[in-house]
């Protein structure tokens, strides 16, 4: 999720938002993740169509463990020295 939040195509309505950490049951996590899940959805498939894929051979957890994991683990660094654009209050069980 945090990859659309670097990238802009998640805008938090409130700077507030990155500013402290969020429970993981809080309205602004739940929120953010299903608007992840939500885009995720509707991008695999293009994703998959100029790669010349089906989505067996390209399937979501593909697109989220190599592709929007991975780059926005690169942009976290990047951008906050690795953490991610919106906190959550975890002890890290949560991910």
């Amino acid at each position: 999720g945090g990859l659309f939040v670097d990238l802009d195509v998640l805008v938090p309505r409130h700077p507030a938002v990155s500013a402290s950490a969020h429970a993981p049951d809080s309205a602004v996590v739940v929120e953010w993740r299903a608007l992840t899940v939500a885009l995720l959805d509707r991008l695999a498939p293009m994703v998959a169509a100029c790669l010349g894929l089906g989505p067996t051979e390209l399937p979501l957890i593909r697109m989220l463990e190599g592709g929007t994991w991975a780059a926005g683990r690169e942009q976290a660094v990047a951008r906050r020295g690795g953490a991610p654009p919106i906190r959550v209050a975890t002890d890290g069980t949560l991910f």
